[in-house]
């Protein structure tokens, strides 16, 4: 589980590093990674261009399936609305997120979206995925401050 958080932190500090919001995600199947995304919503001027988004997409084109029902998802971030209805429209099995989200979160923070059978794990590598999200709005406020 730790390899596929760091793998997900990974991403994160992608997005990061093009001035997204730095959140990463990886699809996991038998111990494999299957697909990989970070938030490229300011790249491609796309609202829906979420790291959880594009690692499900990257997993069903790498199996040719719609249907990742004994995959793992790591996110550095609890998923949005959109991104838990894609978790359950892809039959995920299981999610692993690192930091809360209080404002949008849909898996338990503020919201509760999910399929009954979905296995949600939380607070994985929180503080490492909470202080990238932390030091990025504080340079981005800082940034906005100069202008």
């Amino acid at each position: 589980m730790t390899k596929f958080m760091k793998a997900a932190i990974a991403e994160a500090e992608l997005a990061r590093d093009e001035g997204e919001i730095p959140v990463g995600a990886v699809v996991v199947l038998n111990d494999k990674i299957i697909g990989r995304g970070h938030n490229r919503v300011e790249a491609l001027n796309d609202p829906t261009a979420h790291a959880e988004i594009i690692a499900i997409t990257s997993a069903c084109t790498f199996l040719s399936d719609q249907r990742l029902k004994d995959a793992t998802l790591y996110v550095t971030l609890e998923p949005c609305p959109m991104c838990a209805g894609a978790i359950m429209l892809s039959r995920i099995k299981r999610c692993v997120y690192g930091a809360p989200d209080p404002i949008m979160g849909s898996l338990g923070s503020r919201y509760e979206i999910r399929r009954p059978e979905l296995e949600v794990l939380d607070g994985v590598f929180s503080e490492e995925c909470s202080k990238l999200l932390k030091e990025f709005f504080k340079k981005k406020r800082k940034e906005d401050n100069m202008h």
